[in-house]
């Protein structure tokens, strides 16, 4: 995963971004372990899904969990995945195929 340091990406409050397998971040942001393997879990979500997918999979799942409780971006079942093992460095070596699936049920 390339690692781009930007003032222009992302938007927002937001201190990082991974677009397409390249992880834009904002200047002077510290890129913890963690934040590094949470995003290259997504990057490895985006190529079993062949990337558009993943996107278009993405904003549907944010926009039919908008009007139910809790926070629509953390019950994303890709983010529930990636926030679940971001502290388990070794996550990747042992992770099934389109893993992020058993997130998909509501917490």
């Amino acid at each position: 995963m390339k690692i781009v340091r930007t003032r222009h990406i992302p938007f927002g409050h937001f201190s990082a971004i991974n677009l397409l397998g390249v992880l834009f971040v904002h200047p002077g942001v510290y890129l913890s372990q963690e934040l590094i393997n949470h995003e290259r879990i997504h990057t490895r979500q985006m190529l079993e899904l062949a990337v558009l997918p993943f996107y278009v999979l993405y904003v549907v799942e944010w926009l039919v969990r908008l009007p139910m409780r809790g926070n629509a971006y953390r019950n994303i079942s890709f983010e529930r995945e990636a926030y679940s093992h971001q502290h388990q460095p070794d996550y990747l070596k042992h992770r099934r195929h389109y893993a992020w699936r058993h997130y998909l049920k509501n917490r």
